[in-house]
Formats: structure tokens, C-alpha cells, sequence
């Protein structure tokens, strides 16, 4: 007894540390409705990190055109959900977070009860439909859990999942009328056409299985599901709604549209009936699978092979708290709110696009086996290219790897030969601009995170890099620059071009590959091309060697951009700073450059044409709303005033990012956004990814500790943090004072602290050395 007594004495101090050091509880402080109205784009349902299903609310059936012509209203939809809707359509299983185009919104779910309506019904009248109004005072939103009032059926609606499965659970009231419905013709961005072929097996009275096809964004796209359902339903249905076909094949001697076991067409909704007791919960688990209903029905069994909902969402609230505990930082609770939503938006993809057993459908339309990576889709590379795989460097180094990964295998399966531009869902939908697979590739290359085969991949790169029919890329080959006569949105194209071949350049010296060295070092000055010293900004030329007449700096309509205007884009020479810096009048003439780009006023004329800006994410001139200036603020750096850097990051916290429903100022963009927020309250940034250094601000938090992959810690410590100290005083890095504006990604990875002490008033003897 008295050993037994020994030991538990000489075992407490262990335990009551274990005790001190438990995990925190992160989850608490994320808002998935934060972005869900106005710009944000943000969707408010259940996933777990990186997870293949999202299942969340749609709150409309906004079509992608009216009477043959583009219908903008459908522009607020593009995650499915507003928050200034009062009505919900159902739940669906795919979604985009925060992208300016869309596509997805699969397999639409919608519980019911009495007289069996088929059709979703308007957002003015929902008793016409099977939609139903709600309240947000009956809403809840957390990571991995949903729930919600559907106030015309009495059914509390909830909602969780695991990577590849939904769960729904029902709260039926007593009724002998209960329907699921099954919407296989419900889409975001939806059109007349858009589902090309829906099939449907029955297999028993609790399991469906079948698969979808559409032509969007993706234009060939196939999505296979399993649905199981906790209770038998006793009879079921469907009803096709596109024009009878000539041919109907002897299919016609069965009456398909209830209780037949298999049916298929191009628009159908199906429903499945039950009786329910009062307070009854049916719950249904849904499977996706780019590959067979074989491999959907795998992922269910594998990932969730119970019916317990509250098991569910305790592994997924889990999962997303390991995940948000890579970074613990102190600070306000606003901020802490606005810090791990950014956190929890920034993990939501790219996502995982690959059966339990690896088996993915690849670009080519076969099937493929990832052997030894996870294969991912949905890559928004013009926008995350900036900052939300540089933080994946530092945060989740193994999972880019995987992504690069997944880019090399669509790089294989490419006809072109090309790595992706925007792909989703085993195609290339080629939105947007530039080759952005590069940096991200070059940015881990060059931070020593690779491990895949880096010649490899800068051959991939290369190739890419000389399709010559790409997108104005040949005109840009020969004559240094994309002419506007030619090829729109010339100038951003070559700016966008010029830093990509400086990525290359960068991964060819450091693997000895001198030729290619030589010749996308060359490629990199491109940007010299397109800047008109008379008038100071970058300008469309012509192919004809002449500028463009008809020249407005401020447009962002008709001047060889896109989604910006020649006063943002100008300042896009993010691979060579000093030199575009010395182009554009030196330090003193730029820094008055930048302040006034932050103090002018932008009248709405100039962006009304363009859907990505508005007027909520815009400072003075300074487009915070779109991506092409995430780097400006931090330009500063570069010249002898590093300390407006610090001022202009803290404003734009501030007048960016609220802990509110309409808290971004501009569509989060795929976690770019929400990157940006991370970086920077964090104080650095990678203003040009590719390299190893971090431009340095003023940090927003009182402290924050990186817990790295590699098992090492990097402390943020922040002295005198008060929101009137914005500038910084001094440094010390692992007690050693620093006099620079930057950090090198070794000096983050090896582990350690950073210190800053602020105070009221720039010390202008600070920092000298810029990176």
C-alpha cells in the first residue's frame, strides 16, 4: 500500500502538467458565418479540414442566366448561402469557400412534411415549394456542425461530417406525410443543361447509390454518391422534368417514377416517404466518390460505419481543434475570433479528391491510384499562390507537398502538358491567369520543404512555361510582352508572366540548371516592357511597339488588367522591389506613391464594371478586396520608411476583418484572404513567394507560438502591445537585437523566439536592411 501511495505521489506532478498543458479549446473562437453576407463568399455548413464534402445550406436557386444573358444576381451565390436570405432551399454537399465564380452545390437534401412538393418554390412564397423560411436566431454554425429551424416544416435540420461522408439528422414532428428529397438537379451557378445524365439505383428500402454529371465551370464532371438512411422508407418516387425524348427504348413498358428501383435522366428530383413519431430522428449518412458507387459505399463504411451524429461531430470538432492549434496565440477576443476563423477558412482547401482506398478520377478521365500522397482539387492559384500556400509552408508543410503532389499527377494527365491554371473535380477550367502552379512549387523548392522530385517538377514548370498558345504566352515569348490588340488583360499577363519565370529562374540556379537559369532570368525583366516612364505606370502597348491611347489608371474596365487598375497593378513587381522602386523615381518619390494610393479616393465609376471589387474592400485607391495588392502595404520596406508598413497592415486589419457576418472585405478567395489576416497579425509577410524571406510589420497580437511539423516551436512575443503602439522599437531574435525588415523562413522553421517592443512613435533608426 505504501509503494502503491509512493507511486501515485511521484506520478501527480506528470499529471497536473499534462493538465496545464492540455490542448486549448480553439474551436470556440471560430464564426463560419463570418463572410457569409455581402462579399465574403463564405459558406456557414459542416466539413473538417481539407474535407471532400461540405455540407452547408443553400439559400437560393439564383440561375446562372435569364433569357439567354448572364444573370448578375446569381454573382451573391457563388458559396451557395446569404445571410440576408430568409428562406433555405436544403443542404447540399459541395461547395467553394470564398471564390468569385462557382460551380458544385451536388445532391440536394430537404426534409418535409405534408403534401409532397417537388419543386423548391420562390423565396417569396416557400409554401409553394419544398423550401422553408428560418430564422438566424434558430441557427447555429460551428466547424464540423450545423444547425438550423426549418420554421414551415417544424423539422430542426442538423448536420455534421467526416472527409468524405455528410450526416444529416432530422427532427421530425409526428406526421404520416415525412419526405426526404432528393434534388439531382439543384446546382450553384445552375442553368437550364447544366446536368447532363443523372442515374439512380434503389438497393433497398435504407440505400441509394448513383452518380452525377454536369457540364459548368468543370465541363466534365462526375461525382458518384451512396446514401443510407437510419429508417426504412416505405415508399419512394421521382418525377423528370426535361422534355420527353423521342426515343424512350423499351424502358416505356414500366411506370419508372414510383417505387421502380433504378431510373435515370437529365433533371430528375427523387423522394422517399416515412411516418414519423413526434421528436423522431431519421438520419441519413451521404458518401461521395470521385470514382464508383463501389468507392462511395467504401468511404462510408471506413469513415463512418455507426449512426451516432454526436460521435461525428466530436472526431470533426476534434480534427479542426489539432488543426487550429498550430498556431496559440493571446490577444482580444475580437481579434482571437477573427484570428482562428481566418485559421478555419485557410483550411478548408484545397480539398481531398481521392477514394479511402487512393483511387482518384484524374484529368484524363481514367482512373488513378495515389500512391503515397493524398490527391487534392479545387486549386484557385491566382489567388493562393500569394500567401495561403506560403503559410501552408510553415503550418502544414506535409499537405503541400501532397498538393504539389496532385499537380504533378495533373501535369502527367495533361494533354497540354501543362500544371493547373484553376482545376476542380478532374478538370482544368483555366479561370484566370498566369501559371500559378509555379511559385507554389518554386516557394517550397526554395524552403527546402520538397520532397518530391524537384527536377522533375521544374521540367513540368519549363513545359508550362513555353505553351506557346496558352493565353497570349507566345506573343509574350517573342516580343517580351502580351500586346493589348492581341491578347486582353495584356499587362497583368505579362507582370503575372514575368514574376512566374523569375520562380523558375530561382529552382533552376538552385539546382544547377544554368540554361534554364539564364533564360527565365531574362524572361523575369519582362515587366520593364509594360511600364511607361512618362506617364509612371505600367501601360497596355500594342503589338505595334506603341501604348495604348485611351489610358485611365483607375479603370479597372478596357486597360489591359484584370480584376484591378493600372494604379494597383503598377506595383506588381513582386520578385524585384528595389529595381521597380528605382524605375518609378526612387525611394522618396515611391513612398509618396504609396501614401497617396492609400489616401485618394476611388469614385465607384471606376470598378463598377467589375464584380470582384467593391466598395467594401477598398482603402483610398488600395484594393484590399481582390488580390493583386495583398503584397503593396508591405512595399514600405523597401523604401526608407518601413515604418508606414507597419501603419498601413494595422489599418487594414482593423478596417478589413471583423469579427462580424459581413466581416471580409472582399471574397475569401479559397483562404487567401484569411491567409493574408493570418501573416500579418502575426507580423511578416511573404510578399514574394519563391524566395526564403519575410517582409516584417507591426504584429497585431500580444503573442502567438507556431507549433511547428518538424516538432519545434517559433514564439511570437510582443511587448507593449496596445492598439496606439503600432510601431516597432526594437527587435530581438532569441535575445539578439535584429536591425532588418525581414525574417528568413530557416530562422522560423529552426525554431525559437522572436521579440518585438512597440511604443506610439516610428523609431526611425529601425531597420535599415531591407530584404
Amino acid at each position: 500500500m505504501k509503494k502503491l501511495l509512493l507511486s501515485v505521489l511521484l506520478l501527480l506532478p506528470f499529471v497536473l502538467q499534462a493538465q496545464t498543458k492540455a490542448t486549448p479549446n480553439l474551436v470556440k473562437y471560430v464564426n463560419p458565418m463570418i463572410g457569409t453576407a455581402k462579399m465574403g463568399h463564405t459558406y456557414p455548413g459542416a466539413t473538417v479540414p481539407f474535407g471532400m464534402v461540405q455540407l452547408s445550406p443553400d439559400t437560393d436557386t439564383i440561375p446562372y442566366e435569364v433569357n439567354g444573358k448572364y444573370n448578375k444576381d446569381v454573382y451573391k451565390y457563388c458559396a451557395g448561402y446569404q445571410h440576408d436570405d430568409n428562406t433555405i432551399v436544403g443542404f447540399s454537399h459541395t461547395h467553394f469557400s470564398g471564390t468569385g465564380h462557382s460551380d458544385l452545390g451536388d445532391f440536394l437534401i430537404a426534409p418535409t412534411i405534408g403534401n409532397l412538393q417537388l419543386n423548391p418554390g420562390t423565396e417569396d412564397d416557400p409554401k409553394s415549394g419544398y423550401r422553408s423560411a428560418f430564422s438566424h436566431d434558430n441557427e447555429v454554425a460551428e466547424p464540423a456542425y450545423y444547425k438550423v429551424k426549418l420554421d414551415d416544416h417544424n423539422i430542426l435540420a442538423e448536420l455534421t461530417a467526416s472527409n468524405r461522408v455528410g450526416m444529416h439528422q432530422y427532427t421530425f414532428p409526428k406526421s404520416d406525410e415525412a419526405h426526404i428529397i432528393l434534388d439531382l438537379m439543384s446546382g450553384i451557378y445552375n442553368y437550364d443543361g447544366k446536368t447532363t445524365w443523372t442515374f439512380v439505383r434503389v438497393e433497398n428500402d435504407t440505400l441509394i447509390t448513383g452518380y452525377r454529371q454536369t457540364n459548368g465551370w468543370a465541363r466534365t464532371r462526375t461525382v458518384y454518391f451512396a446514401m443510407a438512411f437510419s429508417k426504412p422508407f416505405y415508399q419512394y418516387g421521382n418525377k423528370e422534368y426535361s422534355e420527353a425524348q423521342a426515343y424512350k427504348g423499351f424502358w416505356r413498358k414500366f411506370d419508372q417514377t414510383k417505387n421502380f428501383p433504378e431510373f435515370a435522366g437529365k433533371k430528375l428530383r427523387a423522394y422517399f416517404d416515412f411516418k414519423t413519431t413526434e421528436g423522431e430522428k431519421i438520419k441519413i449518412k451521404f458518401a461521395l466518390s470521385p470514382v464508383s458507387t463501389e468507392g462511395a459505399l467504401a468511404n462510408m463504411r471506413a469513415e463512418i460505419p455507426h449512426w451516432d451524429f454526436e460521435r461525428v461531430k466530436r472526431e470533426g470538432q476534434t480534427a479542426w481543434n489539432k488543426e487550429l492549434n498550430k498556431v496559440v496565440v493571446d490577444a482580444g477576443k475580437g481579434d482571437l475570433v477573427n484570428f482562428y476563423t481566418a485559421m478555419y477558412h485557410s483550411f478548408l482547401g484545397p480539398t481531398t479528391y481521392m477514394d479511402v482506398d487512393g483511387k482518384y478520377r484524374g484529368l484524363d478521365m481514367n482512373v488513378h491510384q495515389a500512391n503515397g500522397f493524398t490527391n487534392y482539387t479545387s486549386f484557385s492559384l491566382w489567388d493562393t499562390y500569394r500567401a495561403l500556400h506560403p503559410l501552408f509552408n510553415i503550418l502544414q508543410p506535409a499537405r503541400n507537398n501532397d498538393m504539389i503532389k496532385s499537380m504533378l499527377a495533373h501535369y502527367d494527365q495533361s494533354v497540354h502538358k501543362m500544371l493547373p491554371v484553376w482545376s476542380h473535380y478532374a478538370n482544368e477550367n483555366w479561370c484566370m491567369i498566369g501559371y500559378h502552379s509555379v511559385p507554389v512549387i518554386a516557394d517550397a523548392v526554395m524552403k527546402g520543404t520538397a520532397n518530391f522530385d524537384a527536377n522533375r517538377a521544374l521540367d513540368a514548370c519549363v513545359q508550362t512555361a513555353r505553351t506557346r498558345y496558352y493565353d497570349g504566352l507566345g506573343y509574350y515569348m517573342d516580343m517580351g510582352y502580351v500586346p493589348e490588340d492581341k491578347n486582353g488583360s495584356s499587362v497583368s499577363k505579362t507582370l503575372e508572366y514575368a514574376y512566374d519565370d523569375w520562380c523558375i529562374a530561382q529552382m533552376a540556379k538552385k539546382l544547377n540548371r544554368q540554361d534554364i537559369y539564364e533564360e527565365f532570368s531574362k524572361r523575369a525583366l519582362n515587366y520593364k516592357n509594360v511600364y511607361d516612364s512618362k506617364s509612371g505606370y505600367m501601360r497596355p502597348k500594342l503589338s505595334d511597339g506603341s501604348w495604348k491611347k485611351e489610358f485611365d489608371p483607375l479603370d479597372t474596365h478596357g486597360q489591359g488588367f484584370i480584376e484591378g487598375n493600372s494604379w494597383n497593378y503598377s506595383l506588381y513587381v513582386p520578385h524585384d522591389p528595389a529595381q521597380m522602386i528605382a524605375m518609378m523615381g526612387g525611394k522618396t518619390r515611391f513612398a509618396q506613391h504609396l501614401d497617396s494610393l492609400f489616401t485618394m479616393e476611388l469614385p465607384d465609376r471606376y470598378f463598377e464594371n467589375t464584380e470582384d471589387i467593391s466598395r467594401d474592400g477598398i482603402i483610398g485607391n488600395y484594393v484590399h478586396g481582390n488580390e493583386p495588392s495583398h503584397h503593396v502595404a508591405y512595399l514600405y520596406n523597401w523604401t526608407d520608411q518601413p515604418w508606414k508598413t507597419q501603419e498601413r497592415t494595422r489599418m487594414v486589419l482593423k478596417a478589413m476583418y471583423k469579427p462580424t457576418i459581413d466581416g471580409l472585405g472582399g471574397n475569401d478567395d479559397f483562404g487567401q484572404m484569411s491567409a493574408w489576416y493570418i501573416f500579418s497579425a502575426l507580423g511578416f509577410y511573404p510578399v514574394a513567394p519563391g524566395s526564403d524571406h519575410y517582409a516584417i510589420t507591426s504584429p497585431a497580437v500580444k503573442s502567438a507560438t507556431i507549433n511547428l511539423e518538424n516538432g519545434k516551436t517559433f514564439t511570437i512575443d510582443v511587448k507593449n502591445q496596445k492598439d496606439k503602439n503600432l510601431y516597432i522599437q526594437k527587435m530581438e531574435l532569441n535575445g539578439q537585437p535584429v536591425n532588418r525588415t525581414y525574417l528568413t523562413h530557416a530562422e522560423i522553421m529552426n525554431g525559437g523566439k522572436i521579440t518585438f517592443y512597440m511604443g506610439n512613435k516610428p523609431n526611425k533608426k529601425l531597420m535599415a536592411v531591407a530584404p
